[in-house]
């Protein structure tokens, strides 16, 4: 099967998600600055979030540039990915209206922890169906970035009953190392 409608449908649920996102966020009944001020815990999880739907994006993007068919367990796969990205909204709404509270913080963090698995499978899946030895095998690599941000999400989940705050900065964490420019795909398709 091409590899097209994969990624219109990707492309536009990711897109949904985050029009669903934005339109979590209330317009204050207020008039002057002050009334702003309540909202900007759901703004700043709306930040973050979008942030990361941005990279999930991303990183799809480049992955599928290297496929060049898919097959029944590459859309399942994918599908997997898809559902744990759309309880982004939720979670998301759920951190910024209780000001980061340790329970909507582990949850968010459980959510963008079984983001990252769900990618992963589909990178095994898409490895496997296109072989060891293929382009994406090779660009993929150890996938160091993608290991060490499961381990982060799995650390900053307990944490958050500790200091949901430092949960927070172990997310904020995974998603600077990630907007660093990730180019294994882009340079293993010009070789």
């Amino acid at each position: 099967m091409g590899k097209g409608r994969l990624e219109a449908f990707s492309d536009g649920v990711i897109a949904i998600i985050i029009t669903i996102m934005v339109l979590e966020i209330k317009v204050p009944h207020g008039f002057d600055l002050a009334a702003l001020r309540p909202l900007i815990p759901v703004f700043l999880s709306y930040v973050l979030s979008f942030i990361f739907l941005g990279i999930y994006w991303n990183n799809h993007h480049h992955l599928l540039q290297a496929v060049r068919h898919v097959n029944g367990r590459i859309l399942w796969a994918n599908l997997h990915l898809l559902f744990w990205l759309s309880l982004i909204p939720f979670v998301t709404g759920w951190m910024g209206e209780n000001n980061f509270a340790a329970m909507p913080v582990a949850l968010y963090g459980t959510v963008l922890l079984l983001s990252a698995l769900a990618y992963f499978i589909l990178t095994r899946t898409l490895i496997s169906h296109h072989g060891r030895d293929s382009t994406l095998a090779i660009a993929l690599g150890r996938d160091f970035k993608g290991k060490i941000s499961v381990v982060l999400y799995a650390v900053a989940i307990p944490l958050a009953f500790v200091n949901s705050w430092f949960a927070c900065i172990l997310y904020v964490l995974v998603a600077v190392m990630w907007l660093i420019p990730d180019r294994r795909i882009e340079n293993t398709l010009t070789l």
